[in-house]
């Protein structure tokens, strides 16, 4: 069990579904793992809300950073998961590409900055969203590593957006009903202690 499996009764949600729920598994036994996963299940979920949201323009880079930058994207995430969005990406790399040690609380933080973007996810885009909550004792347990979901390729990403073409008209309409109205959930971490991560990420991102 974790905490990503709400995300499988929706099979369109696959694509991101599946490495979320592999990043928890892995948490227990490989902190960096965990948190490159974190930025995969990421990338996907936000590859998907472009393929599926009419409000969302394909940029003629796709790659992460300017999917996260465009003002129509902007304008449906707001600040507050802006910047756990940031954290996953800024984490994530730094365990991919810097080589740094990456510590449980930096990927405990990941995991639960990806669920509340999941949970944003199912409530502005699902038919039958039902409301559920973080439970951050759900990673300790040791699990076996999962195989590592791979990224998309540029065929796949089009093959996603022309498979979710009849589905643009429907789920922007649902997402802009519903977005408004959504509230963040609560986690169970100090201000102090995320205020400090993400400073010391960003930090650590500047050099």
């Amino acid at each position: 069990m974790t905490n990503f499996d709400f995300l499988a009764t929706t099979p369109s949600f696959s694509s991101f579904a599946e490495p979320a729920v592999a990043a928890e598994k892995v948490y227990a036994i490989d902190p960096a793992a965990c948190v490159m996963t974190c930025r995969r299940a990421m990338e996907n979920a936000v590859k998907w809300m472009y393929s599926v949201d009419s409000a969302l323009s394909m940029p003629w880079d796709d790659k992460l950073v300017s999917l996260l930058s465009t003002e129509e994207f902007r304008d449906i995430v707001d600040d507050n998961l802006m910047r756990r969005l940031d954290y996953i990406r800024r984490v994530g790399n730094s365990a991919a590409h810097d080589g740094k040690r990456i510590t449980k609380e930096q990927a405990m933080l990941c995991l639960q900055n990806l669920w509340v973007f999941m949970d944003f996810v199912a409530y502005c885009y699902e038919s039958d969203y039902t409301p559920g909550k973080f439970d951050p004792s759900l990673p300790e347990a040791p699990a076996a590593p999962m195989a590592v979901v791979p990224p998309e390729t540029e065929a796949q990403l089009q093959e996603l957006m022309a498979e979710n073409a009849a589905l643009r008209e429907e789920l922007t309409a649902r997402r802009e009903e519903q977005q408004q109205t959504y509230t963040p959930k609560p986690l169970e971490i100090s201000e102090y202690k995320t205020r400090k991560l993400y400073i010391d990420v960003m930090l650590e991102d500047a050099g």
